[in-house]
């Protein structure tokens, strides 16, 4: 090699030396308050004057926001692949809005871009939608503080911190909180939205990011929360824009950054972070003790209790004394009924206050709660309104006929409190099951009553009718049955209840019904015939069987011959002739299969059996027409009422 070419090479090595050892621009930037000048805003974010900070969503359903710093920031050194570190630290806070479940999170994140578009509300975060969610050409780094678990994202729990590389399926995930300094193995867990203030440091050097969270005002734990090995060549860019996104859906909460920096040579740009006197976002009932506003005011609170305290001494013994000279004067019903009168104060503590968490059902007149009675018995408080005519009816119903009947199948009466200006309550043995309807018509199949518990269940409302009609001193007439108005006890054992209108006839008076009353039903479907007329259209083709819902059927257990003398016997109860109809004693003994030799139930037997009497409703040689429901609707405005004209046909 001849000596220019030497001079030339040597030339060449020092010029290559000296643009490596050219200096990298690095950012850095520390924001203990917020402007507008250092930063681009899009969506529902906004700058909250009053504290200086970062509102990335307020309490509104279906929105996002995203917070960027102004310019990018060199994330890889020119002409190379070689990722430049990074330190950052942030405070954040995400605080659950009164009335509505709190959702869903916020995100730090690298995007090659400054805007909005690309992302999503809800489950998103804001940083991507469905169609670019897992797309390489994102380019897009993100540490996710998700406080909802969604299995499509593989989330693994509802309160979490995650590692997203271009797809909100995070590469590495762990539940939000930290690693003690003492105690190593010990983890002490963070719930991400109780408007708590904490503090983040996330650090990449030499392909390691490193994500770490605490309280604000703590010291940064040695033990990074998530500590993982990451290749970012494929996804920075020369530079990128850095900054926050957030995101609300149904599921509603604020999400606030109260302080930010940023560095790219500085590892412990966190410690230049103001962590004292920041705002306190803890929702109302959030413990606050540590601070130093609980301090001044529970030294004022002492002084004010103290007071309180003796001025509510002075008030009880006043009302107390009250109490005893001004006895509620009894109207006249509550006499004859004053034996099961229970104190209202002892209804209030069964039922903590009548709190919404105990109420059970919620009726046309009011609520039903459950309430635990002094030594532990467990009850059903109905509320029912005094302000209303029909509210005192229906108490006065219950109490007049259920309150002196005793029967297994009869929803067992404790008693009554009536509130001075206020309201009317019952109190009934508590149905540890619900009402029937839950069991038959508003439940999953595999909790759905199968055909023989639905006959034991008829058995027992039909001995609980026997004994209203023929059993008590005086006929009652229940006049609302239904199977929301049958309770199930812990043995799954079938009680009448709600007799609200009820009616007491004595025995032997000659009836006749002159009105429907009670509930007429659920409207038939528009171009379908009546319940009852499709019954009887499926008898006439000898396919009673096909009634049974199909839910029913694929459970399986039952028989058809059953099947079809139970509807049978419904189809004559349901017969337009009253005269036709079994009493209820007839009934019970069908259904129970009971041999009898008494004539008129052998003649109810082979009406069951014979075909000639329901063609002969087919032809209409029947008495009475059976009402449609146009008719019954129509008539339903009238019927509620309590009036002496409702009265049923002897026996039935």
């Amino acid at each position: 090699m001849g000596k220019n070419q030497l001079l030339l090479l040597l030339h060449f090595i020092f010029f290559i030396k000296l643009i490596s050892l050219q200096p990298i621009s690095t950012t850095e930037f520390i924001f203990n308050t917020f402007n507008s000048s250092n930063l681009t805003l899009h969506g529902a974010t906004t700058l909250d004057e009053e504290h200086n900070i970062l509102t990335l969503t307020n309490n509104s359903a279906f929105t996002m926001g995203r917070a960027f710093y102004t310019s990018k920031v060199p994330t890889r050194t020119p002409n190379t692949s070689k990722i430049i570190s990074f330190y950052t630290s942030f405070i954040f806070s995400m605080t659950p809005v009164k009335g509505s479940f709190p959702g869903h999170g916020l995100v730090f994140l690298f995007s090659p871009f400054a805007t909005i578009e690309g992302g999503s509300s809800a489950q998103n975060l804001g940083l991507f939608n469905r169609t670019n969610d897992g797309n390489e050409d994102n380019h897009v780094l993100g540490v996710e503080f998700d406080v909802f678990e969604n299995p499509v994202f593989s989330d693994i729990d509802e309160n979490h911190v995650g590692v997203d590389v271009n797809s909100l399926t995070s590469v590495v995930a762990r539940s939000a909180g930290y690693w003690d300094d003492v105690k190593v193995d010990k983890f002490k867990s963070l719930k991400l939205n109780n408007g708590v203030n904490y503090q983040v440091w996330i650090d990449y050097q030499d392909s390691l990011l490193n994500v770490t969270m605490a309280v604000a005002g703590m010291t940064r734990p040695k033990k990074p929360l998530i500590s993982d090995s990451l290749n970012l060549c494929d996804v920075f860019l020369d530079e990128m824009y850095v900054g926050f996104s957030a995101a609300t859906g149904q599921l509603v909460e604020t999400h606030r950054i109260l302080a930010w920096g940023f560095s790219n040579t500085d590892f412990l740009v966190g410690d230049r972070l103001v962590t004292s006197n920041l705002p306190s976002f803890l929702p109302p009932g959030t413990s606050v003790f540590a601070t130093k506003r609980f301090i001044i005011g529970m030294s004022v609170a002492i002084v004010l209790f103290i007071c309180c305290a003796l001025l509510i001494c002075v008030l009880l013994i006043k009302r107390r004394r009250k109490m005893k000279r001004d006895l509620e004067a009894m109207e006249e019903w509550e006499l004859e009924y004053w034996p099961h009168r229970i104190t209202y104060q002892e209804v209030y503590t069964a039922t903590k206050g009548f709190s919404d968490e105990n109420i059970i059902g919620v009726g046309g007149n009011g609520k039903v709660y459950k309430g635990v009675l002094v030594g532990g018995v467990e009850v059903a408080v109905k509320r029912i309104s005094h302000e209303t005519e029909e509210g005192m009816r229906e108490f006065l119903a219950e109490v007049s006929s259920l309150g002196r009947l005793k029967h297994r199948n009869l929803v067992g009466f404790r008693g009554w409190c009536k509130r001075e200006r206020g309201s009317l309550i019952l109190i009934y043995d508590y149905m540890e099951y619900g009402s029937l309807d839950k069991w038959v018509f508003e439940c999953d199949e595999s909790v759905m009553l199968g055909w023989k518990d639905r006959v034991r269940v008829l058995k027992n409302v039909a001995a609980g009718v026997l004994y209203l009609h023929e059993g008590w001193e005086s006929r009652v007439l229940h006049r609302d049955i239904k199977a929301s108005n049958v309770l199930l006890d812990r043995d799954m054992r079938g009680r009448l209840g709600d007799f609200g209108l009820a009616r007491m006839h004595g025995h032997g008076l000659a009836a006749g019904t002159t009105r429907v009353v009670g509930t007429a039903g659920r409207p038939i479907e528009e171009g379908k015939p009546p319940l009852v007329d499709w019954i009887w259209g499926l008898m006439e083709k000898g396919e009673l069987v096909n009634a049974l819902d199909e839910n029913l059927k694929a459970k399986g257990g039952f028989d058809s011959d059953e099947v079809e003398w139970v509807l049978r016997l419904g189809l004559l109860c349901a017969y337009p002739d009253p005269g036709t109809r079994p009493t209820m004693r007839q009934v019970l003994k069908v259904l129970d299969r009971t041999p009898s030799t008494d004539e008129s139930e052998g003649d109810l037997l082979e009406k069951m059996k014979s075909s000639t009497m329901w063609s002969k409703y087919r032809r209409g040689s029947h008495k009475g027409a059976h009402p449609t429901f146009e008719q019954i609707r129509q008539s339903i405005s009238s019927s509620m009422s309590l009036s002496g004209s409702d009265i049923i046909m002897e026996g039935r």
